[in-house]
């Protein structure tokens, strides 16, 4: 199975967070690839700038040494651009495309992504 993981289950997944659930746990263990998007990180240093995520020296080189980077592409704006708008956050609707035009499963808490058709694997 490929997955892509949300921002906040890279979080917890690092930090070893109770809040993400044994079975998304062992997901990520058993995955093919677990994918890491850009989107997430630029979204971590977005929350870290106005003081509401503290994280760890060396939080990024552990994301990249968990995760394989899902690179944003054209084709990921385009299927973003072509999205309902179900979601405001635009962080997910961009993992929202990323997973559909990739045909990953995202592993998140957000209910309103199943909505899109995303598989999903509930965090």
């Amino acid at each position: 199975m490929r997955l892509l993981v949300d921002t906040h289950v890279a979080i917890w997944w690092l930090s070893g967070d109770r809040h993400l659930s044994r079975s998304a746990r062992a997901a990520i263990e058993r995955a093919d690839q677990a994918f890491l998007s850009p989107v997430s990180l630029w979204e971590i240093f977005l929350k870290q700038d106005i003081g509401r995520l503290e994280l760890p020296l060396g939080f990024v080189d552990a994301l990249q040494a968990d995760f394989v980077e899902l690179p944003l592409t054209f084709k990921h704006a385009l299927e973003g651009r072509a999205l309902p708008r179900l979601h405001r956050d635009p962080f997910d609707r961009m993992l929202i495309a990323q997973a559909k035009a990739e045909g990953l499963t995202i592993v998140t808490t957000d209910e309103t992504i199943p909505r899109y058709g995303v598989p999903v694997i509930p965090a």
